[in-house]
Parts: structure tokens; sequence; C-alpha cells
């Protein structure tokens, strides 16, 4: 049983005929106007992973009866040498095949959850081929091989498989949902129990377990409506709790290190979502705990931002409008543009590998159609690998997230006077609107674009996946971009049209690549910094609310117009449009 690519859902007759079908059930109506017998539909879950025993022994027979002057060589191994590899991966602990394998070798009769397996790991685990880069989760393979099959980290790890495959397939034969539900009530118990064990709660089996909850809340639809659009949140706190009460010894080892960096990245992508300040500082995150000099740079200067975000909003929620405060505030800005100005120097100091290139350029959109456009009118650039792709991306987000605090921090300073008449809001301006067009560049890559072009791929061979082919679009992509893509579609500075487009990419993430998070993502109505501002403006109210991002996109009230949407904009500010949210 293989996986044989998109197969036609189409009935049997019409498939036979070699028609378009229209899918209608119980009868399509192709049958019923030429008044045979519709023969119905196959189970999709059959047609996605088709059984091609008979074929391959029919294929076999005839090759044998081709006069050949050599031998011909095998695709696949025998059948002894699939059990063999089944049986290597079984005795070390990780399910169904080796990981090494599990993506190209075919066994016949293999179990959904076993395929699950195999999927997950040809999607989501990363495993750095050189040692100029990491990968993403690639402490995983070892662990599972180390921990018993009922542990937290198999239970998650299982949780989190079967609902990524469930996102991609469906089927009446097996309940992927329940399945994966399941899983995740066992891998919550199991963890929970090992948490109160004093000496367990420091295994690092039980850290990625809770960092694989984490992700299983961005991957199942059915937990995101039941449990909040950012339930992912307390699993990253509760990994951060893990981590400090592990200590710096846990740095001594490679899957210890590994683990702490992941749940740095985590922590820094929490808490710039929520506005709450970093737990520890940024010399505790970073001192003895660097696997790559180049991306330690980037989450330094993101857990800076981090801070004085949280820093501004802490100010704009107390502060009251004093000479003292108004110079604090002014010393904000000069922070502001200070670490601003350390992200630009970053990407203009990078060692050549770690370059992208200009491979592409698109004119139009196809119809003028952008939710299903591609590419974006505009360059298409090409990166080294995905992980660098994705550390650029994080410094432009922390930028676009820079230029809102910049220009809050510049209303508070001149209100009542329209903050857009400030030069920091013009800066601010120029800036998010070139950092908004690199990130959309970069989206084309991470989604597949250059597969089709063999002849401008760049193969660096820094990164890949831990089992699978290397040339199809991968669910971590789209992990890696549903960040990226909700910050522009919550930028005063993003013409409709980019946030149309990103809406569209948001869509594709969730229903081609099985990331349900992106789906929820792409429905949020807010405009930022317009919004946040306004809320400021609300402060001295009794009981104001905050500028809490989260608290942004949950409310209803992010939906609505920004107050200063009727006032006359000069010609650079006209490319934000603040006060349609609704659009």
């Amino acid at each position: 049983m293989v996986y044989c690519g998109k197969p036609s859902r189409g009935c049997q007759m019409c498939r036979t005929r070699r028609i378009k079908c229209d899918e209608t059930k119980p009868t399509c109506k192709q049958c019923a106007k030429s008044r045979r017998q519709c023969p119905g539909y196959k189970d999709e879950f059959d047609l996605v992973f088709r059984n091609e025993t008979q074929a391959t022994e029919r294929r076999a027979q005839k090759a044998s009866r081709k006069p050949s002057a050599s031998k011909p060589h095998s695709s696949y191994p025998t059948a002894p040498a699939a059990d063999t590899a089944r049986r290597s991966s079984t005795e070390g602990g990780g399910p169904g095949l080796s990981f090494e394998q599990a993506g190209i070798i075919p066994v016949l009769g293999q179990h959904p959850e076993e395929l699950a397996a195999c999927h997950f790991v040809a999607n989501f685990v990363l495993v750095p081929r050189q040692g100029s880069t990491r990968g993403f989760m690639d402490y995983l393979i070892p662990l599972l091989k180390q921990q018993p099959v009922d542990s937290p980290v198999h239970r998650a790890f299982n949780a989190c498989a079967i609902a990524s495959l469930g996102n991609r397939v469906a089927s009446e034969a097996f309940d992927f949902e329940g399945k994966a539900l399941g899983e995740y009530v066992k891998a919550l118990s199991a963890t929970h129990a090992a948490i109160k064990d004093p000496v367990l709660s420091k295994d690092d089996g039980v850290l990625a377990a809770v960092l694989l909850l984490g992700l299983f809340e961005s991957s199942k639809s059915i937990t995101a409506k039941q449990m909040g659009l950012f339930a992912w949140g307390s699993h990253t706190e509760g990994a951060v709790q893990l981590v400090k009460s592990r200590g710096r010894e846990q740095l001594r080892t490679k899957t210890g290190l590994l683990l702490f960096i992941a749940v740095r990245t985590q922590m820094i992508i929490q808490t710039l979502a929520s506005s709450k300040a970093p737990t520890m500082g940024v010399e505790w995150w970073l001192t003895d705990a660097v696997h790559v000099e180049v991306a330690g740079r980037c989450q330094r200067l993101c857990i800076k931002v981090a801070e004085i975000r949280a820093e501004v909003t802490r100010l704009m929620t107390a502060a009251q409008r004093t000479p003292e405060n108004v110079e604090l505030m002014l010393d904000m800005i000069r922070r502001v543009q200070t670490v601003d100005q350390e992200c630009v120097n970053w990407m203009s100091n990078l060692p050549d590998l770690w370059r992208f290139k200009t491979v592409g350029w698109e004119d139009h959109v196809p119809n003028g159609d952008y939710e299903k456009a591609e590419v974006f009118p505009g360059r298409v650039d090409l990166y080294p690998d995905l992980y660098m792709a994705s550390v650029y991306n994080m410094v432009r987000t922390s930028r676009l997230i820079l230029a809102s605090v910049l220009v809050r921090c510049a209303a508070w300073v001149c209100a009542p006077v329209d903050y857009r008449t400030t030069p920091e809001y013009a800066t601010a301006a120029r800036s998010c609107v070139d950092t908004i067009t690199d990130i959309i560049a970069s989206v084309p890559f991470h989604l597949g674009w250059h597969l089709k072009r063999p002849e401008i791929q760049q193969k660096h061979d820094l990164s890949g996946f831990a089992c699978g082919e290397e040339d199809c679009m991968k669910g971590l992509a789209g992990y890696f971009l549903t960040w990226p893509l909700m910050c522009i579609n919550g930028q005063d500075y993003a013409t409709d049209a980019q946030r149309a487009w990103c809406t569209g990419r948001l869509k594709y993430i969730a229903n081609e690549l099985g990331v349900r998070y992106a789906g929820l993502l792409s429905g949020i109505k807010i405009r930022i910094p317009s919004m946040l501002i306004r809320r400021d403006g609300m402060m001295a109210q009794p009981n104001g609310m905050s500028g809490d991002f989260v608290k942004l996109a949950s409310s209803r009230k992010s939906r609505s117009a920004s107050p200063t949407a009727n006032k006359p904009l000069q010609p650079l500010q006209q490319k934000e449009s603040p006060g349609d949210a609704e659009s």
C-alpha cells in the first residue's frame, strides 16, 4: 500500500469511461444521463493509499517474460529487508519503519498509525546535514528510540502524527480525529503524572512531550475550537517552567541543548504575540546556549524586542502624562530605533552561506484572484534551506513589531495631534512596506514554488527532513509561515491586495498542508498599530484594556474600524488602510 499522489475521486463508471465525473452522491449525473447504473465511489482513504500488490505482480511477470541482457535492479528491497527495517525500528522504540527508510520504502499492508508516523517525520522533523545550521525537532528521533512506547513523548508523538495525517486524508474506515484526541488525552495524563515526580520531571522525554502537545494544538482544528486560538501558549509556559527547573545542567548534552533552544524559540513567539515580558532575561536564555551563532544573534534580538514591547505596554497602561513620563517615552523611542538598527545590521552582515537570491519576478495575478495566486506580483527569493528562511522571517516580524511600538510611543507623546504627521510614523511606514515585501517574496520558496523549476534550484544540503522525499511541499514550511503571514495580515501598511493574498496562503496552508491553525488565523481582522493606539487612548478609563495582541485577536471589538480612518492621508500614508478592518 503506497502513496500514489492525488487520485480521481470520480465514480468507477466515469473513471472507466475516462470522462469527468461531477461526483454527485449517491449517483453521479453522468451515469444518470447515459442511463447507466452508477457503481458509487471508493473510500477516500483507499483512494489515497491504494493497494498495488496485484498490479506490481503483473508488472513483474510481464518484465520477467521480456528478454534482457542483464538482470534489472529492483527499486525496492525484498520483503525480508522491509521486515528487518521494521524490526530494527520497533526494537529501538520508534513506531513502524526506521525513520531513514519510512518515506521511501512502501510496506504493503501498513497500518494507518504507522503511515501517520512516517508522514509526520517526513513533514515536521528537520535534521541538519552540516554543522553550519540546525534542524527542527531533530532531538525527537533519538528520544523515541530511547523511551518506552507508553512514555509521554511517544503518546504525544502519536497524537501529533495521527492528527497531521488526518488533516491530509479522510477515511470512514479509520477515525483519525478520535484516535488523535485519544492519544492526546493519554499524553496529557502521562505528562502530568511525570511532572509531579521530581526526578521524571527533568527527563528530556517529558520536555519533548510538552513541546509536541503544543504543536498538536496548532495541527488539529477540533482542539483549536474547543480550547481557544492560543491554547498552545499554556504548553509553552509549561515548557519554560520545566526548563527553569532543569537548570544549566541540561546544556551539557546535545539533546538537552536542542530542547532548550526549541523552548526558547516557542517562548519568543509567545511573548511577541501576547506582549508579555519574557521569563528570565536575555543573558539567561543565551549564555552557553547557542548552537548556531547566526541564529543565536537573531534570537537575542527577538528577546530584546519582546522585552521592549512588554515594557511599552506596561507604561501605556499605567503612566500619567507628566514631563518625566514623556521623557521616558522618548527614551523608549531611542531604544526601539537602536534595536531596529541592530536587526538591519544582522541582515547586512550574514555570511555568504546564509544569503538568499532573487530568482524570479511575477508581473500580475491570473484573473486578478489574489487569494488563489501562488505568487504575489513582485520578486521571488530563493533561500539556502527552510530553517534559514524561517530565521530571516523571525527578524522581519520583529522589525514589524518594533515599528508598531515606535508609532505607539510617538502617538502617546504627540497626543492629541494626529500621530500620522510625525517623522516616526513616516519612518515606520517605509520600514514596514519594505519588510512586508521581503516576507512576501519568501513565501513561494516555503510553499515549493522552486520545486517545479529544477533549473533554478540551489541545493546547499544544509538541512533536510528525517525521511521522505525533499522535492515536495512540507507541513513544517506552512507551520513556519503562519506567524509572518498573520503579522502582514494585521499591518496598517499592507495593501488590500497583500492582505487578500496572505489570507489565501493561510487557507492554503490549512487545507493543503494540514496546519489547521493557519485557517483560524486567516479569519482574524485586526490592524496594527492603529488599533493598539486606540486602546492606548482608553487607558485613562477605569478597567481600561491593555494593548495585548492576544486580546485584540480574540475580542469582537478588534473588528471595528479605527477612529482615525476618515482623516486625510498624505501620499506615503496611503499605503496603509487602518480603517478597513472588515475588508
